[in-house]
């Protein structure tokens, strides 16, 4: 029997309703920016990393958006849920528009909050590691884009459709010239001759909130050496340990990717430990 979904609390524009126009632009084209973030405890532990992220796009894509306000906003919603535990998904689009590209002047952003519950993931993900594997599809190169949480994610989409097999955890994604960039919803890291590594993010790709956690504070508070390298797979093969992360899911270990195994090293556990008592406090 097929379990119900519970639908989702939504908020549009701080009234609660799941109705947008049909007009709006984030449907028609995409035009807008999106946060997942994890609630945990009743509060969001890395809200402020991700309105800096929104409000740095918001700035790029030239849509109005007073971060104040959506504090507020969000603070209003949280408090009003009587949940503790779940995902916050911030949908912001640049509003309504006409016919066409152009953009009217004046016209005013869409905020749009959900809560819904954590996925359901296999404990063993944390403590025993992922399996992951390649994906066919790449990511278009566009610096213009590139970092932001925009609204187009066909590409993951596609890549996703790849595989249905449940004990893949992820897949990996290149850029047109095969680097590894990240993952489908994750950021990657890899350890390798003392140096924690991440792809570096600069024509394409998502460059999450929980990747900068660890770059700018969980790797210099465990005294560990950081580069943002192009991930050549061959990179990825000598490492000597792997992890994927993102704001939800917090440190998933890699054990496997096809043939090649990973052990689950120290370094990783390590900044894993470190994410997990950061979520928790």
């Amino acid at each position: 029997m097929n379990q119900l979904v519970p639908l989702p609390r939504v908020w549009v524009n701080a009234t609660e309703t799941n109705l947008v126009p049909a007009e709006d632009r984030g449907l028609a084209f995409g035009d807008g920016l999106f946060e997942t973030m994890r609630l945990h405890g009743a509060r969001v532990p890395l809200l402020e990393r991700h309105l800096q992220r929104l409000q740095h796009g918001a700035l790029r894509l030239r849509i109005a958006l007073e971060i104040d306000e959506l504090r507020a906003e969000i603070s209003r919603f949280l408090s009003s849920s009587g949940t503790d535990e779940g995902i916050l998904k911030l949908i912001v689009t640049r509003g309504d528009g006409g016919r066409g590209y152009r953009v009217d002047a004046g016209n005013e952003a869409r905020r749009i909050l959900m809560q819904r519950p954590l996925a359901q993931h296999p404990a063993q993900w944390w403590s025993e590691g992922v399996s992951i594997r390649h994906c066919d599809t790449r990511l278009g190169s566009n610096p213009a884009l590139a970092g932001m949480k925009h609204l187009n994610r066909l590409e993951q989409v596609l890549a996703r459709l790849e595989w249905d097999d449940a004990q893949i955890a992820e897949g990996l994604m290149c850029d047109q010239k095969g680097r590894i960039v990240e993952g489908v919803s994750t950021n990657l890291f890899l350890v390798s001759g003392g140096r924690l590594l991440t792809p570096v993010i600069d024509h394409c790709g998502v460059a999450g909130v929980m990747r900068g956690f660890i770059l700018d504070v969980v790797a210099p508070e465990l005294a560990l050496n950081t580069e943002q390298v192009h991930c050549e797979r061959a990179l990825l093969g000598a490492a000597q340990e792997v992890f994927l992360c993102n704001a939800v899911i917090g440190v998933w270990p890699v054990r496997q990717l096809g043939t090649k195994r990973w052990p689950l090293g120290p370094v990783t556990r390590r900044v894993q430990a470190h994410v997990a008592q950061f979520l928790a406090s």
